[in-house]
């Protein structure tokens, strides 16, 4: 059986210490592992107890490695697993590395889905339905998504969901309604929120416009179609399409037919 004839302490990480084996190298060590396993010169070193030793001290360095990876921010249990494997430690090794950032309190999917779940509710703004997608990505279990995310009540999200739309339609004043309400659908509808929460939220909104907001709105997003028609169609044909593409952005048709006619008179002032 094999002797330890020398122990050395790593020059680049004074926490791993080499061992020679009569008079050979032959593996490195955490300092953990050398003193649970009492490691001294002179030590013999039964087979079996150096399977051991060498399977520890891959766990401790997974183990290592993870902490280092849990320094920056919450991560699952998957995530962590993930890493691990893809720096080609064993899954035997992980499992156990896993399961002493358990034992330890460094890893918690209970308490990672909760800090998640706050985070994207409350800075992203997101909806259950997005924030479910996030928990998926992070390989939360069902079990566990639905639990936490039975928190999130209809009131927060219909809370968070009208400062969104109230956003949405600040920025898109020379929109008619209809864009406006379409624009805050879709935008709510990528941040996970269902029909019910999203017309709750555009209803709290009076959006209407006043005769003179239809002017100022008309005469911008109607000079763009105008000139868009006007180089391919004359006469009855482009009066039809400036209608048609008018209508299908929400404007109302006195509206329309009063744009078209001031269209026609400037047309004819300058023939």
């Amino acid at each position: 059986m094999p002797i330890i004839t020398k122990i050395g302490r790593q020059k680049k990480n004074n926490e791993r210490y080499n061992l020679y084996l009569d008079e050979k190298y032959a593996f490195s060590v955490d300092e953990a592992v050398l003193i649970k396993y009492q490691l001294t010169k002179g030590k013999v070193i039964e087979a079996f107890t150096l399977d051991e030793i060498v399977f520890d001290d891959e766990v401790r360095k997974a183990y290592n490695k993870a902490i280092n990876y849990l320094s920056y921010r919450m991560r699952s249990e998957h995530e962590v697993k993930q890493k691990l494997l893809h720096s080609e430690f064993g899954e035997a090794v992980v499992l156990e590395a896993i399961r002493k950032l358990y034992e330890h309190g460094f890893l918690n999917d209970e308490s990672f889905t909760k800090a998640l779940v706050e985070t994207q509710k409350n800075s992203s703004k997101k909806g259950p339905a997005a924030i479910r997608q996030e928990l998926k990505k992070k390989g939360i279990e069902k079990e566990l998504q639905e639990e936490v995310l039975a928190t999130y009540s209809e009131e927060e999200q219909v809370s968070i969901a009208k400062k969104l739309t109230e956003k949405i339609i600040n920025q898109n004043q020379n929109k008619t309604p209809r864009q406006i309400k379409q624009k805050v659908q879709e935008n709510l509808q990528r941040k996970g929120y269902n029909f019910s929460i999203i017309s709750q939220a555009i209803d709290s909104f009076e959006l209407e416009k006043k005769d003179e907001e239809w002017l100022d709105i008309i005469a911008t997003q109607g000079e763009k179609i105008w000139r868009k028609y006007s180089s391919k169609y004359s006469g009855f044909d482009l009066k039809q399409r400036v209608k048609q593409a008018l209508y299908l952005k929400g404007f109302p048709a006195e509206h329309i037919d009063l744009y078209i006619e001031k269209k026609e008179l400037e047309a004819l002032d300058e023939q």
